[in-house]
């Protein structure tokens, strides 16, 4: 039998009052989830100083600062180091890949969740009633194959001109479609027409159509994260200005749209902040710290 003097019960006590101050520290932590183009930078790529530091100063303070943005993984790493997020999780491809950020890693992070599917049948849709659209496709591998010349920056590897063929016949974890000869209104029209069946998808600013695999969105990926992280739904905050984050607007406790966001984004937010032309994620992180 053990017998406890007086300092080991002191010892006890000061294991039990840091466990417990542990236990405190972690449930005032909050999950904010940040898009990235449009929120944390403008439509140059340019992110303010003021919107780094403020994110900046949240990271230090030991919330789960998690991007979540339609970039793929290699575009969406130099935003991550621009805002110091060494630990953590990251949410890329519109939910479709999800990173554990770690710095003991060699590269910093490991995928720990990919969602893929079969890009065949939507694309034939598509290619029937947009012909003239570009195409391009993230398979499993991270690769970007495309048709025509189409690149852009939040694909984050050159893309790979293909025959339409061998897009049929990959495995897709995120499917792009542009037509400069349509608004995002006739988009809109087309999609809908068309009836994309099997998957989930988001109209961008432009006739821009972003294509995941069924149920995959940015909210599916971040509410998978928040199980992961023990964080209570009432602790998550979210801040976006495009489609693609109206699930996720809907899905935090605190949803902010940025000013410049459409209608249907402001309409699915709590709140709307300033344009990310005057640093309107800013102003929504430097209210998590007060």
């Amino acid at each position: 039998m053990t017998t406890l003097t007086e300092s080991s019960v002191a010892g006890n006590d000061d294991r039990r009052d840091n466990n417990q101050n542990q236990k405190n520290a972690a449930a005032h932590k909050l999950m904010v989830a940040l898009d990235v183009d449009g929120t944390l930078v403008d439509h140059d790529g340019h992110m303010s100083v003021p919107v780094r530091e403020a994110a900046r100063d949240v990271v230090a303070a030991g919330h789960h600062v998690t991007i979540a943005t339609g970039r793929s993984l290699n575009a969406a790493l130099p935003i991550i180091e621009h805002l110091g997020i060494d630990n953590g999780y990251a949410v890329c491809s519109n939910g479709g890949v999800t990173l554990r950020l770690d710095s003991s890693l060699s590269d910093g992070y490991e995928i720990v969740h990919k969602a893929t599917f079969d890009p065949g049948p939507v694309l034939r849709a598509l290619r029937k009633r947009l012909p003239t659209a570009k195409y391009a496709l993230e398979d499993k591998d991270g690769n970007f194959l495309s048709t025509e010349r189409f690149q852009d920056m939040s694909f984050g590897v050159e893309a790979i001109g293909v025959d339409f063929q061998t897009m049929l016949e990959a495995t897709a974890v995120r499917v792009v479609v542009f037509s400069a000869e349509n608004t995002p209104d006739e988009f809109n029209t087309a999609i809908r027409q068309i009836g994309l069946a099997g998957v989930t998808y988001s109209v961008g600013w432009t006739a821009w159509l972003d294509i995941a695999a069924a149920g995959v969105t940015k909210a599916s990926a971040l509410e998978h994260l928040r199980g992961r992280l023990d964080v209570e739904a009432h602790r998550t905050v979210a801040v976006g200005d495009g489609r693609n984050d109206i699930e996720m607007l809907t899905w935090a406790a605190r949803g902010v749209a940025m000013g410049q966001a459409p209608e249907e984004v402001i309409a699915a937010a709590d709140e709307v902040t300033h344009s990310v032309f005057d640093d309107g994620a800013a102003h929504v992180l430097r209210s998590l710290l007060l």
